[in-house]
This record gives structure tokens, C-alpha cells and sequence, in this order.
């Protein structure tokens, strides 16, 4: 179009709108003849008059070209917010999030450097700085980091040492237990129409406590009634009994583990068994725990009728995975529990 006046230089349409305003309000032409007569659209033209009457003639004045200047964070600025989302948490920050999402970022930006960047492009800086929305990990207020690095760095070690030195083994000791509630793991089905998986209304679960070695060596019992001081000691003559050089128990600070019925018997029998307590809710610390993930996916697969079949089912799983120290070595594999993989002891 020849008089398209999008074309013109910004002066040049300022000076056709200013017109056009004055050919309605001051000769009293119509839009529609003003329209016609400057050769616009209507429509724009009504739009210019509700500008006059919102914000008056400088509404109309020539505004400023070209792209608006990009808001950006400098290389020192993305640097501390790298740093803040990878050692605190959002509401140590008092940003009101519990998690690092992007509106928790763009938060943390724009109290820090008053920038107001939006969440799409806080998305691309995430993506940019290598990180990726998951799953987090659950860590209970009460543990204690410092104690975490001790065991690890200092009590750990010393341990191991003196195993060596006693020819004893290490057995790292865990209970779980199954329910026949529980239902886990992902079913494929159409879309808007969740499955439905036949299962017992029935309300039943067993226990389970274990020990496995870094030299795939496994020890279980199965019970069904509560986690008690007797069934601790149970345990602990079996494993006793089944052991060929002395052995060096290490367990969570579970209350039954503290209780004077167990740790009475520990002190009588100190020449066979000597246990040393993890540091608190740490259970990521102790491979006992990848069994018991172990364990809990394989009890998903299959439906137990009633307790008693649950129960056979957790011990001819637990017999296989005894039968098989390669994959009782594989539960030292996992990062939180590799410093236990050491086979010397």
C-alpha cells in the first residue's frame, strides 16, 4: 500500500495523528470522515481519541524506536545466584518457597539486583547453569551435617581400621517392613482413564531385618509381629551364631537399638559383636537401605492374598538375593554408601 503511513518517520505519523484528533474534536468530522479523509483505519482512529482522553495530547507524541534494551544479569551477579540456590533454601531466605522453582529465583533476582526478569527467562538461565527441575531428596531437619562429615571423614575410616586389625567384618544392619496397602510403581492405560489394580481390602504387612557385608554376604529374619528388644536379640544370636570371625554391627539410633535389653546383651557378648551407631537420621548413609529399596520394589510386583503368602514372598526374595553376593556388592555402589565399599574389611 502506497500512503501506508506505518512507513512514515515517527515525526511524520505524530504530526498525521495530532491532525486527525484535531480534524474530530475541533472541525467536527466524524472518525469515519477523518478516516477516509487522512486515509487510516477507523479503528485507529478511535484509538487515538480514547488515548487523548486518557493521557491528553503528549498520548500522541512520537515514542522511541527499536528493540527495548534487555534486562540481563552480569557474569558476578548469575555467579551468586548459582552459588545461593546450590547451599541455601528459599525460606532461609525469607522468599517465601520451600523449593528453588523459577518464581523462587526470579524472586531471589530481582530483592538482590532489582530486576524484574521474567519466569521464561529465568527458565533459560536455569537450563544455561546446568540445572534441571527434580525430585528432591528428603533430609530431616534434626540430622546433623558436621556429624555426617565426622562418620565419614573420621569415624568411619577409624572403624574400618580396626577391623582389620581384629579380622572382624562389618555388617551394616537395617529393619523395613511391608504392608499390604502399599502400592507403588506405574501402570500403563488410556489417557483420562487411571487403571485400577485388583488387591486385597485386607490390612496386613510383615517385618524384616537384615545385615548385608561388603563382601555380598546377607543376613535375615522375617517377622510379623512389633520391632522389640526380644526380636533385636533374636536376631543378634542368629547372626552370632551364623558368623565366622567376629563382627562389627553397625545400626541407625533406632530406640530399640538403645534400649538396655539390647545394648545389655551387646556389653555380655562384646568378644563376638561390637556396634557402632550411625550418626542421626542418616539413612542414606547405611546400604541396609538400598536392600530395603530393593526389597519394597519387588514386593510391588506381586499381590499377597493375606500375611502369610506376603511373608513367603519377602523370604524367597530375600534367599534369592542372599544366593547372590554380586548383586548384595551392588547396594555399596550407590554414591551415599560408596565410602563402605571397601572389600578389606
Amino acid at each position: 500500500m502506497e500512503n501506508d503511513a506505518r512507513k512514515l518517520p515517527p515525526e511524520a505519523q505524530e504530526a498525521i495523528r495530532l491532525r486527525v484528533v484535531r480534524a474530530v474534536r475541533d472541525c467536527g468530522l466524524s472518525p469515519t470522515e477523518a478516516a477516509r479523509l487522512f486515509v487510516v483505519s477507523r479503528r485507529v482512529v478511535y484509538k487515538w481519541l480514547d488515548t487523548v482522553d486518557r493521557e491528553g495530547v503528549a498520548g500522541l507524541r512520537a515514542k522511541r524506536r527499536g528493540r527495548r534494551r534487555r534486562l540481563c544479569l552480569k557474569s558476578f551477579q548469575a555467579a551468586t545466584i548459582v552459588r545461593v540456590i546450590t547451599t541455601r533454601y528459599p525460606d532461609q531466605l525469607g522468599l517465601g518457597f520451600s523449593l528453588w522453582s523459577r518464581q523462587a529465583v526470579q524472586q531471589l533476582v530481582a530483592n538482590r539486583y532489582h530486576l524484574d526478569l521474567s519466569v521464561w527467562t529465568i527458565g533459560r538461565y536455569l537450563r544455561h547453569w546446568g540445572f534441571t527441575p527434580q525430585k528432591p531428596l528428603r533430609r530431616a531437619y534434626e540430622q546433623d551435617p558436621k556429624a555426617v562429615r565426622r562418620w565419614l571423614e573420621e569415624q568411619y575410616p577409624a572403624i574400618h581400621r580396626q577391623a582389620l586389625q581384629e579380622k572382624a567384618e562389618i555388617h551394616w544392619l537395617d529393619e523395613m517392613g511391608l504392608r499390604s496397602q502399599d502400592q507403588g510403581g506405574r501402570s500403563y492405560g488410556r489417557r483420562g482413564q487411571t487403571p485400577v489394580i485388583p488387591g486385597t481390602g485386607q490390612r496386613f504387612g510383615c517385618n524384616v531385618i537384615s545385615t548385608i557385608t561388603n563382601h555380598g554376604h546377607m543376613r535375615f529374619m522375617v517377622f510379623t509381629g512389633t520391632f522389640t528388644g526380644k526380636v533385636m536379640i533374636e536376631f543378634l544370636r542368629r547372626l552370632v551364631r551364623q558368623a565366622t570371625q567376629k563382627v562389627v554391627l553397625i545400626y541407625d539410633r533406632h530406640p530399640v537399638h538403645q534400649g538396655a535389653a539390647v545394648q545389655g546383651w551387646l556389653k555380655k557378648h562384646a568378644g563376638q559383636v561390637r556396634a557402632e551407631p550411625l550418626p542421626t537420621y542418616s539413612p542414606r548413609r547405611n546400604p541396609g537401605e538400598y536392600l530395603n529399596q530393593d526389597v519394597k520394589g519387588a514386593a510391588r510386583k506381586e499381590r499377597p492374598h493375606d500375611q502369610k503368602e506376603m511373608v513367603q514372598q519377602a523370604r524367597s526374595y530375600l534367599r534369592s538375593t542372599q544366593k547372590q553376593p554380586g548383586i548384595v556388592k551392588k547396594f555399596f555402589d550407590h554414591p551415599d554408601v560408596r565410602y563402605a565399599k571397601n572389600t578389606n574389611g
